[in-house]
């Protein structure tokens, strides 16, 4: 059992930063892969970014260069720096993990989400 807890989210003006937060507690040393999902409202479930166990890294087209993902495995943390936000990345972002590579189906645990409002 791996339990999530995000943090970091706001109200931010466009081109703006936020550095999200998920802390990991529980059987954290059996995670393949962690990745940040978000979703806005009437929109799907997006993947944003994704860190594998040997620190292989892939980000949807939509953020490249803006957002990095990152993890300190000493404080079980899972990070995302979103730079240069944009009003179109407005929405609730979730942490999750795999136990079985980054595949979007194989995130079998998540975290409630933190909300993150770009305004223009």
């Amino acid at each position: 059992q791996v339990q999530l807890v995000e943090s970091g989210g706001g109200s931010v003006q466009a081109g703006g930063s936020l550095r999200l937060s998920c802390a990991a507690f529980g059987y954290t040393y059996s995670t393949d892969c962690m990745g940040w999902f978000r979703q806005a409202p009437g929109k799907g479930r997006e993947g944003v970014a994704a860190i594998d166990s040997d620190g292989v890294t892939n980000y949807a087209d939509s953020v490249k260069g803006r957002f990095t993902i990152s993890q300190d495995n000493a404080k079980n943390t899972l990070y995302l720096q979103m730079n240069s936000l944009k009003p179109e990345d407005s929405a609730m972002y979730y942490c999750a993990a795999s136990l079985f590579g980054c595949a979007p189906d194989e995130y079998k645990y998540w975290g409630q989400g933190t909300q993150v409002t770009v305004s223009s």
